[in-house]
């Protein structure tokens, strides 16, 4: 089974997807500054993504310690 989670959050995985997703764009012609910006959401998205799963984990501990 996949911990989505843990892969969701890890920085390695968004960097590989940014890699591939450029990749492609630029093979099929799309122009640099396209790509440029499609990398920009992608990493956007990573980080916003990474952000709240890891403050969930910080919340879901607190929780457990206060039990």
């Amino acid at each position: 089974m996949i911990d989505w989670k843990r892969k969701l959050s890890s920085r390695k995985f968004w960097v590989a997807l940014i890699g591939f997703v450029s990749s492609v764009l630029l093979a099929l012609n799309f122009a640099e500054s396209d790509v440029t910006q499609i990398a920009g959401i992608i990493s956007s998205a990573g980080v916003l993504i990474t952000y709240i799963l890891v403050e969930g984990n910080i919340d879901s501990k607190r929780i457990d310690k206060e039990e």
